[in-house]
């Protein structure tokens, strides 16, 4: 069979895995991205792939690539393709776009393109056209581009393998299939399942983890159970191949041995066992598995010897689940500790200061998405030396509202409300901080945001973690105080009163997403409006401690040609082309954010061709585009502090990076034009030798807000210009 080349997706912190087993499949020349795996191989292979991969989202076969600078040149090259020798008479079509391009700036648009593109085709050649199909279409067809540089696949999954084809009982929020066979593969159950190892979900729900457990212990292939691939209407499948694959598959699986326990789940809630139960006899497992109705309290072992406990709890992304997620949490460290030693754990959660309740220490420590909701796998040894304390639970909020220190913190927000609120109406702000840590034992950040059209006031609470020399049970009761006091002195009920935990991360770590709600409200700032996120990201979308900043971008903008690096949700970008720039050019790694900065433009400025959106890492953009001679009179400097993100090349340290990404700016600055370089790096120091070359003012003092006068150190803000 001769080579193809492919490309397999995958859920974003699984590609190290799904490489190897790609391996194991056949394939060659594998390379790892963020969320995909490029590889070669033959026919059989993506068949393979298809059929027994555990964590593979979706096969992609190339079928041409070509440059398209142009909407018309995508239409074009895409059109000259054979695709009669993909499409047979009769059968239907679906078309999808990803990436970014110069002129196709939606992925709607570049999708009705393509299928332009192919049925025009088509009937020119046959004088019939190609049914359109959004659900389980015969063939579907992908786009991605990358720049100018447009790849074209045929999807031979047809949809995301992580539909095995056994689960059609799920509860609300279910963990994806093959996350959640990337847990099991990431807490070594494999190997354990080999030796004998017992396995438990005491929180089962409808029973995914134990299926995809049982699946890879009975080495049956996940999909057995599927009835529908996108290769099976395509014109260069090949049946016979296909057949004689699933037949091997079949043959491998196995049968539990005798006196082996069962793979067990259990849950409290009877419907979400009698679901579990359906889904195991569909996906062939219902004989290595068994299901019950209990409580994780209950929750033993069936028999001695060690074992793997996998679960994924409630996390509480909303406050008021809070409270019950941290129950469980505790509860389950209770029962680990007490009767699950020698065992392994593994804590699929997404919110991982939670981990801290279980009172054990994590050995490893993994970031994966389910979906678009960003996670973190803590595996474990339940063993004495990985056994911690854990603090008791707050009290009730009717217990903390009057002790002395609720009264204490009342009366320290009350004030700065009554003082706050005065400036804040004067002044036009209806985004500001109301307190940040003015009494070092309440360590907390509180936002106050107003919401566009409902005038609903909404606070965003974050809390600085404490340090160990910190007791964790007087952390939680003043924890218990603040929350108890909040809708009291504010006014605001408890479901608008978000809270997020800000840890310190060790160099290199990244924040983890927290939910996946896409719960998008608008405010007001400075007469423009901009979405912000409560419940999703650590930060809301829009740093209220750059408000001044961006009032200086704005006023400096007229007839400018504006770049925004490291663009974020593109805040300084809307501020930039409402104070008339002539051109906005706005660069970020995050598809992600750039999606949320074009939603922002949009809600101020009408869309036009003067505001370009690039995904690109910043460091090879500045690069690249110094050498192509491209000139600003206006650029925004906004780098993190640290990065090491899998997407770009190399790591972003500030401190060390800053010279450099400063001098290529002002090799990008055109005569008279001014760079302004911001930075939240605490001890950030700037290189003298910058003042030396360049006319460099410091304007981190003018630039700080009233409501962050507290903090005169979180930012640092400088303008630069050509001596």
């Amino acid at each position: 069979m001769s080579e193809l080349t492919l490309l397999a997706t995958v859920p974003r912190g699984l590609a190290d895995l799904a490489a190897a087993e790609l391996a194991v499949l056949g394939a060659n020349t594998i390379r790892e991205h963020n969320a995909a795996v490029a590889f070669s191989g033959t026919l059989e292979t993506a068949y393979r792939a298809c059929l027994e991969s555990r964590l593979i989202n979706r096969v992609l076969l190339e079928i041409g690539r070509f440059e398209a600078p142009s909407t018309e040149a995508f239409y074009l090259g895409a059109r000259a393709l054979p695709w009669s020798e993909h499409l047979g008479e009769g059968a239907s079509l679906a078309c999808e776009f990803t990436g970014q391009h110069p002129t196709i700036g939606h992925s709607h648009f570049g999708a009705l393109k393509l299928k332009d593109a192919i049925v025009d085709a088509l009937r020119a050649e046959r004088g019939s056209r190609p049914e359109v199909a959004r659900e389980r279409p015969d063939v579907r067809v992908h786009a991605h581009a990358r720049g100018a540089t447009i790849s074209l696949y045929i999807d031979l999954a047809g949809e995301s393998l992580h539909r095995r084809g056994y689960r059609s009982e799920a509860l609300a929020a279910p963990l994806k299939e093959n996350v959640a066979a990337g847990v099991l593969v990431r807490s070594l159950w494999p190997q354990l399942c080999t030796d004998g190892a017992q396995f438990l979900d005491p929180l089962c729900g409808s029973g995914t983890l134990v299926i995809e457990a049982a699946l890879i212990a009975a080495q049956r292939a996940p999909g057995l159970t599927r009835r529908y691939f996108g290769f099976l209407g395509w014109r260069g499948h090949d049946a016979a191949l296909w057949q004689r694959l699933c037949e091997q598959a079949r043959a491998r699986c196995r049968e539990p041995d005798a006196g082996r326990p069962p793979l067990r789940g259990r849950d409290r809630n009877p419907a979400a066992v009698r679901a579990a139960i359906a889904n195991a006899e569909r996906a062939g497992v219902g004989a290595w598995v068994r299901f019950e109705v209990g409580t994780l309290e209950a929750a033993r072992p069936e028999a001695p010897g060690p074992g793997l406990l996998c679960t994924n709890p409630p996390y509480g992304a909303r406050l008021e689940d809070l409270a019950a997620a941290r129950l469980v949490h505790r509860q389950l460290g209770v029962v680990l500790r007490e009767h699950f030693q020698g065992w392994r754990a593994a804590l699929l959660t997404g919110a991982p200061q939670l981990g801290m309740e279980l009172g054990i220490r994590a050995e490893r420590t993994h970031t994966l998405w389910n979906g678009a909701i960003e996670c973190r796998l803590l595996r474990m040894r339940i063993e004495a030396q990985s056994l911690r304390e854990p603090g008791s639970l707050a009290r009730p909020d009717s217990a903390l509202a009057e002790t002395p220190g609720a009264r204490m913190f009342g009366n320290r927000l009350a004030k700065n409300l009554k003082r706050l609120r005065t400036w804040a109406e004067r002044e036009s702000v209806t985004c500001y901080r109301l307190y940040d840590a003015d009494m070092p034992e309440y360590a907390f950040a509180i936002d106050r945001y107003v919401t566009v059209g409902d005038a609903l006031a909404w606070l965003y609470v974050q809390e600085y973690a404490p340090p160990r020399t910190i007791e964790p049970e007087a952390a939680r009761r003043r924890r218990g105080e603040m929350l108890a006091s909040l809708p009291q002195v504010t006014g605001v009920p408890r479901e608008r009163i978000k809270l997020r935990t800000r840890r310190r991360t060790r160099r290199g770590e990244q924040y983890a997403k927290l939910a996946g709600e896409a719960a998008f409200h608008v405010v007001s700032e400075g007469g423009l409006k901009f979405e912000v996120n409560f419940t999703d990201y650590l930060d809301t979308g829009l740093f209220l401690d750059h408000r001044l900043t961006r009032e200086r971008l704005r006023r400096a903008a007229r007839g400018a040609r504006f770049l925004n690096l490291f663009a974020y949700t593109g805040t300084a970008t809307v501020y930039a082309a409402s104070g008339g720039a002539a051109s906005t050019t706005s660069v970020d790694l995050s598809n992600t954010y750039l999606d949320w900065a074009r939603r922002n433009l949009a809600l101020n400025v009408p869309a036009d061709g003067r505001h370009e959106f690039v995904q690109a890492d910043c460091l090879r953009w500045l690069g690249e585009t110094v050498r192509t001679g491209a000139r600003f009179e206006l650029i925004f400097l906004d780098p993190p502090t640290f990065s090491n993100s899998k997407r770009m090349d190399g790591v972003l340290d500030v401190q060390r990076d800053h010279r450099t990404l400063i001098e290529q700016c002002m090799q990008l600055l055109a005569p008279g034009g001014l760079l302004v370089f911001s930075t939240n790096a605490q001890r950030f120091r700037i290189d003298p030798e910058l003042e030396r070359r360049y006319t460099l003012l410091d304007i981190s003092a003018p630039t700080l807000p009233p409501d962050f006068a507290r903090n005169p150190h979180i930012h640092r803000c400088f303008e630069l210009r050509a001596r």
